[in-house]
């Protein structure tokens, strides 16, 4: 399990308010993205949409899918190409893995939102920021990495909370400034020979599942033949046995034996909403006497066994049924594969040279006030059609 879950007190990190290490930082940007992530090229479509509304003094929202552990140095990218500085909403857990990315994060102009909770802090600090209008904000509303860079996953509720509370006070100044929102989408292309370097890590997994390499199989095939075998173990572990059947509703089974128990007992038997909402409600019960030091080694252990659990619920999300079988695409299968490996030894190596493009949506002025009631937030959605259609289009 990766270091994402923090049994500690959280203490909220603002952004520094200076430009001079940003500035550093945004000259750097390149070579940290070719050493760290093989990032080699950065491209960018309607890039004049973003310095339109900066120009014309806009409070500016920027939001963006996030299919890669790249893309707030990606994001970064476009400042530097817009001339602008940003600041950028993170999960705290990523301020706590070493000293400098303690260091540098606030200094990159991001600070934390903690994520196993109600972050208000998070949220205040994110308002100020847009009603002063200084720099961009850069949100990524899934909430998560993805690594489906085609396929976008629901929003969450957030980005058009922190825009409307915003645009409520920017409503009021003398004159009434504006809120706005560019969706952006992120596009990686992976330069390499993606069955050379798909091949090598999937004769790494058959190996370490004791299996011979399937090295005279079709890449598409050893896919499967491989996410098979991984569900078929997960099955095994929490059901007793393998099931048969379309993949699909066998993850969904899965999922379901694994948070019904644990909703059971830590959110009051509330089993509704996304499997990321029902893991943060789980999570959120299951922290605070963790944190406080309240309670035995034993019942701390038996406790990180069942965040273990919520994560693995997590990860089964992020292979879309019949994500590969619809369009067996070289970087569809190259995506999976990355995940494989991602989820097997919680880590990405860089296997080659990538692309990425940076698409820039048209400026949605926020609204203050919700118009209409109903289930589907208008401001989500209109973010969420546009990123879907320059992901489609990219």
């Amino acid at each position: 399990m990766q270091n994402i879950i923090i049994d500690k007190p959280y203490a909220p990190v603002p952004p520094h308010r200076s430009t001079f290490w940003q500035t550093i930082l945004q000259f750097y940007l390149p070579r940290m993205l070719r050493k760290q992530y093989g990032v080699t090229q950065v491209h960018s479509n309607n890039i004049e949409r973003l310095t339109e509304s900066y120009k014309a003094g806009h409070s500016i929202v920027l939001a963006s899918n996030h299919c890669r552990d790249s893309d707030p140095l990606v994001m970064g990218m476009l400042g530097r190409l817009a001339h602008v500085k940003l600041y950028i909403m993170a999960s705290w857990h990523l301020f706590m893995q070493d000293w400098l990315k303690s260091f540098l994060l606030p200094r990159a102009g991001a600070f934390s939102i903690y994520r196993e909770g109600v972050d208000r802090t998070a949220v205040n600090t994110a308002v100020e920021l847009l009603e002063c209008a200084q720099r961009p904000l850069v949100i990524f509303p899934e909430g998560y990495i993805s690594r489906t860079n085609d396929q976008l996953n629901e929003l969450m509720d957030g980005v058009s909370l922190i825009a409307r509370t915003a645009a409520k006070r920017r409503a009021k100044l003398n004159p009434p400034g504006k809120v706005v929102v560019h969706p952006i989408a992120l596009r990686y292309h992976f330069d390499g020979s993606v069955e050379s370097a798909g091949a090598e890590v999937l004769d790494e997994i058959e190996t370490r599942l004791t299996w011979q390499p399937t090295s005279h199989l079709p890449l598409e095939q050893r896919i499967y033949k491989i996410g098979a075998a991984l569900l078929a173990l997960k099955e095994l572990e929490y059901l007793n046995e393998p099931r048969i059947g379309e993949i699909g509703p066998r993850v969904q089974q899965l999922i379901e034996a694994i948070l019904a128990p644990l909703e059971n007992e830590w959110a009051k038997g509330q089993h509704d909403g996304t499997v990321a909402a029902r893991v943060k409600r789980i999570r959120a019960a299951i922290l605070p006497d963790m944190v406080k030091g309240d309670i035995s080694p034993i019942e701390h252990k038996r406790r990180w066994k069942h965040l273990a659990d919520c994560y693995l619920a997590m990860q089964l999300v992020h292979y879309p049924p019949d994500y590969v079988k619809s369009n067996p695409s070289p970087q569809r299968m190259f995506e999976t594969i990355e995940r494989f490996e991602e989820d097997l030894t919680d880590m990405v190596r860089v296997h080659g040279e990538s692309t990425v493009t940076i698409n820039v949506g048209t400026a949605i002025e926020v609204n203050p006030n919700r118009q209409g009631r109903d289930e589907t937030d208008p401001l989500l959605e209109a973010i969420a059609s546009q990123m879907r259609e320059m992901l489609a289009k990219s």
